[in-house]
């Protein structure tokens, strides 16, 4: 598949998860920016207020604009609880891949230390959210989770006629090669970074400001 290099950013490529994947890049229209951190949850079900919970998490941190793959954070995380049927048919993750991992307790404070001093993103983000804010109560003391943007938020700020925002309608808007493992939180993480970047490089976004008020969970203040 052929990739249109951006002029005077010198790109590397290597296959993993079938998807093109960054390797110590420059993101030109990102090397101003806060840190970021684009992460991913799997899970066990749709709804945490409803007893789901996160069984993969996996984050990769951008630094004045690169992203470096020998720092990715990736777990399996034991839910304490069955993964239903329907459930296993989307990320082919079963009870017995997660019976001996650590449980939420430990692997969400390890996620926030890694994202520390970060901004975090991801696609459809109040799902991931809403799953990091339930899970946080299950932790020892106080968690303060960081702002956070959204990927499919964005692309409906920037496609507004546009009639799906799932991240592979996005994905296949971007003409961006969908993962083979699709719905595993690495490929997820590796697939919305992609999206983000040529979605910034297509409108011309290179103020962190601009992104964050088309994309933020929040409004700012």
């Amino acid at each position: 598949m052929k990739y249109e290099k951006p002029r005077g950013v010198q790109l590397k490529f290597y296959i993993l998860h079938s998807t093109f994947y960054i390797r110590g890049v420059l993101f030109d229209s990102m090397q101003d920016f806060p840190p970021i951190t684009v992460f991913d949850v799997e899970t066990t079900g749709l709804d945490p207020r409803k007893g789901h919970r996160i069984i993969e998490i996996a984050g990769l941190r951008l630094e004045n604009g690169v992203a470096d793959p020998s720092k990715t954070f990736i777990s399996f995380v034991n839910p304490e609880r069955p993964i239903p049927w329907e459930t296993r048919q989307i990320h082919k993750i079963n009870d017995d891949v997660v019976r001996g991992a650590p449980g939420i307790e430990e692997v969400l404070p390890k996620f926030l230390a890694y994202a520390e001093g970060s901004v975090l993103a991801a696609h459809n983000a109040a799902f991931d959210m809403s799953f990091l804010e339930c899970e946080k109560e299950l932790c020892w003391g106080y968690i303060d989770l960081p702002e956070c943007l959204c990927t499919m938020r964005l692309s409906q700020a920037l496609f507004p006629r546009e009639f799906g925002h799932s991240l592979e309608a996005v994905a296949r808007r971007l003409k961006l090669p969908i993962p083979a493992q699709r719905h595993r939180a690495l490929p997820d993480v590796e697939l919305t970074l992609e999206i983000l970047r040529k979605m910034l490089e297509l409108k011309n976004i290179s103020s962190f400001e601009e992104l964050r008020n088309l994309s933020s969970l929040k409004i700012p203040a």
